[in-house]
């Protein structure tokens, strides 16, 4: 699959999501400890609205802190703000020649297409966490779960060392390629809110 259609349906599907989060849900816990489900939304929220940015040559310095860390970026409409985040970050991946642009992050300078991997990532790993935090269906589309799974295979140690994610869990043997890639990041397939 394409990346830049992958990343969209990944956009998507996290911003579908958001529409489904019941109002009594917003402080429901999610697999990520340190966030309920409105803390979660929230730092998604941030990361898309730092992505046009971003891609114009920004820097974290540049934007300011709007990672959704320390700020309440979703306002009394929680699933507006997500619509129009998601569709700022949507827009900015329309130009033909955002993948052959260079973003700097934090460690320095990085090809566009891999700052777009780990916003995929980010949209795949924390959709399937606010499913699975409100109780609606965690699958995730099957061929951006490839596309993700593809290009992290060789990014986990890094990740791992950096303290980025957890430490992976064990899935058998047979396990699907979701539940391969939420274990690669830490997350326990099984996990539900009493777990």
């Amino acid at each position: 699959m394409e990346l830049l259609e992958a990343y969209r349906r990944g956009l998507r599907e996290f911003t579908d999501r958001v529409g489904q989060v019941d109002p009594a849900q917003w402080s429901a816990p999610t697999p990520c400890r340190e966030w309920d489900v409105r803390a979660l939304v929230n730092h998604v929220v941030g990361v898309d609205r730092q992505t046009a940015p971003v891609l114009a040559g920004e820097t974290a310095a540049d934007i300011g802190h709007e990672d959704g860390q320390g700020q309440d970026l979703l306002g009394p409409d929680p699933v507006r703000a997500a619509e129009e985040a998601a569709a700022a970050a949507d827009g900015a991946v329309s130009s033909a020649d955002v993948l052959d642009r260079t973003v700097r992050g934090p460690a320095g300078e990085i090809p566009a297409e891999e700052y777009l991997h780990q916003m995929l990532a980010e949209h795949l790993i924390h959709g399937w966490d606010l499913a699975v935090a409100i109780g609606v269906d965690p699958g995730l589309d099957p061929a951006v779960v490839h596309e993700c799974a593809d290009w992290f295979t060789s990014r986990v140690a890094n990740y791992q060392a950096g303290q980025l994610i957890r430490t992976g869990i064990d899935v058998p043997a047979g396990a699907d390629e979701q539940d391969r890639l939420l274990a690669a990041f830490g997350r326990d397939p099984d996990w539900a809110p009493d777990s």
